[in-house]
């Protein structure tokens, strides 16, 4: 199994957390650009880190994530960047960070969906998309090449051993969470249900833990038995 985190604040201060990963993983690394991304990627050196793959993040009045109520010149932004690229990306299909924004970009909806179904039928590169866990089809995502990624954030939301194990069929698991993220209001993931989950996926071939920053001796020591 390899065993993935993601990074949403990639500053000197996280990042120095690579230093504990002793066993096969990749990063997840947020930034507002691709030459920011790069310029990130381009200090991390860890011979245990497989692969780095490029979260592209907005501006908050943006929307912040990626979803069809994001802001239009935002997302062409961000995929232009990325053209003739075969950089491995991540889409972090969420709604927007700000929830008046669905409502102020509704009627964009149709042309930012084909922007963003567009790119991932077309990109050159590999396609992950972080999707909510209760849409069975994939959040806005349509069913081409991308690598799904459920976000099953227990610490915020109660799932089922059952549930877990058949949404890990087809898609990779997101855990979490160890760290907060910029929404600073959920809860902290106990280093005991980081356990039972990690058991529950043994089988899989990678499971991502949100996020880096979170990652201590604790949490390593159970990662660890979890190999």
């Amino acid at each position: 199994m390899i065993l993935s985190f993601f990074e949403e604040f990639p500053v000197e201060i996280n990042l120095k957390k690579i230093k504990l990963i002793n066993f096969p993983s990749k990063l997840y690394i947020a930034s507002n650009s691709l030459r920011n991304f790069l310029k990130i990627k381009e200090q991390i050196k860890s011979k245990y880190i497989k692969e780095i793959i490029y979260w592209p993040t907005l501006e908050k009045q943006e929307g912040y994530w990626i979803s069809p109520f994001s802001r239009t010149k935002a997302l062409k932004r961000i995929f232009s960047e990325l053209k003739n690229k075969k950089i491995p990306v991540m889409l972090d299909l969420e709604l927007p960070f700000k929830k008046l924004q669905i409502i102020k970009r509704l009627f964009q909806f149709n042309k930012n969906k084909k922007l963003i179904y567009d790119f991932i039928k077309t990109y050159k590169g590999r396609v992950y998309t972080a999707e909510y866990f209760y849409s069975k089809k994939g959040f806005l995502s349509p069913n081409l090449k991308n690598k799904k990624i459920k976000m099953l954030y227990s610490s915020v939301h109660p799932f089922t051993k059952e549930f877990i194990k058949e949404t890990a069929k087809n898609a990779i698991i997101g855990l979490g969470i160890i760290d907060k993220g910029i929404d600073k209001h959920n809860p902290i993931l106990s280093p005991e249900k980081l356990k039972q989950e990690l058991q529950i996926l043994k089988q899989q071939k990678e499971v991502i833990i949100f996020r880096l920053s979170g990652l201590n001796k604790e949490y390593l020591k159970i990662i660890q038995e979890s190999y």
